[in-house]
């Protein structure tokens, strides 16, 4: 099976999103374990929605600033990669 890591660590995250119905109707999002993650929406869907969309940009921007990101289940996206080199042909 093949699998995609940013794929993955973004499923798992957004199985651990929780939902919140607020007075005025509209909807809150956020992932407990990956801290500042938030989001709002008029509908849950939209919510949902944004929610992915703060997730992915609040991952990408991790990455690239070097902070130290959550393990989520067998997702771990701290690893250094290695490097390994095509021979040419």
């Amino acid at each position: 099976m093949l699998k995609f890591i940013l794929t993955g660590y973004i499923e798992n995250a957004l199985c651990q999103a929780e939902y919140d119905k607020l007075e005025d109707g509209t909807f809150s999002g956020r992932i407990p374990s990956c801290e500042g993650v938030v989001a709002f929406g008029k509908t849950l869907r939209e919510c949902e929605d944004e929610l992915r969309s703060t997730l992915e940009d609040w991952v990408l921007l991790g990455l690239k600033l070097g902070h130290k990101l959550p393990v989520l289940g067998e997702y771990d996206l701290n690893r250094i990669p290695r490097d390994e080199r095509v021979a040419a042909l």
